[in-house]
């Protein structure tokens, strides 16, 4: 499986210089944030690709005007070619403004979605703007990591944390792909495509009471929304897949 990621700076060989031939392989796209909302209606609609995003601290204009045609990943999971997807938008806070969050305020988002992410038996690709403390992040406030982000991974060990915000020209010893335990983390700056590889993890599943009120609580908290049909649809794949 391949996936285009995009971050930060719309790219020219994406946008200017457009050829199906880009496209041919890729099977969805994904925004860790900081990019014009046409430039991703615009990938999603010449590639013929579902674009999954996350805002960064920079698109508050995602709020009256959010790119067309795409999905917003934020504290959401999505279930897509077998992958769960959950994202996380924003960066550290370091001035007023929407889509920028103390550590304690991430803290506290990603809590909020135990409960989710307890029901989809973990993820496969954490999408964020901001990078992880100390892995591929900057030395400013702005620029900082998130040290929960380090937490997650190591409880959830997914395949890969997809992040942006640091880019790749700020600094000349910069990394694109950066390994933590058993997670890929990749700076989507520009442009990068990745040959989708699982890790195998396993997330231990709930059982007996816990999973009872994990599922009470679920469906309760998204009943209607998009998680739900995400989550039938993550469903209805294990179902198949075990026989």
């Amino acid at each position: 499986m391949k996936i285009l990621t995009v971050a930060d700076e719309e790219s020219r060989y994406l946008w200017d210089y457009y050829d199906d031939s880009i496209f041919e392989d890729v099977d969805f796209i994904i925004s860790a944030g900081d990019l014009k909302a046409k430039f991703l209606s615009f990938l999603t609609t010449v590639s013929r690709k579902p674009v999954f995003y996350v805002p960064g601290n920079h698109d508050h204009k995602y709020l009256t005007d959010p790119p067309y045609g795409c999905e917003n990943l934020d504290d959401q999971i999505f279930f897509q070619n077998g992958v769960r997807m959950l994202g996380l938008g924003g960066s550290y806070r370091y001035k007023h403004g929407p889509f920028q969050y103390t550590e304690k305020e991430m803290r506290k988002k990603l809590r909020r979605l135990k409960v989710m992410i307890r029901q989809f038996d973990g993820i496969d690709i954490l999408v964020t703007h901001a990078p992880a403390k100390g892995n591929g992040d900057g030395d400013d406030l702005c620029h900082r990591g998130f040290e929960v982000f380090n937490e997650f991974i190591q409880e959830y060990k997914p395949s890969y944390m997809i992040h942006g915000h640091q880019h790749l020209t700020y600094n000349v010893q910069s990394k694109r792909i950066i390994a933590v335990d058993r997670t890929i983390i990749l700076n989507a700056f520009n442009y990068h495509f990745v040959d989708y590889k699982s890790n195998n993890y396993v997330y231990p599943k709930l059982s007996g009471l816990a999973k009872f009120w994990n599922t009470i609580r679920f469906y309760q908290k998204y009943s209607g929304t998009e998680v739900i049909k995400q989550y039938r649809a993550y469903k209805a794949f294990k179902k198949a897949e075990s026989n």
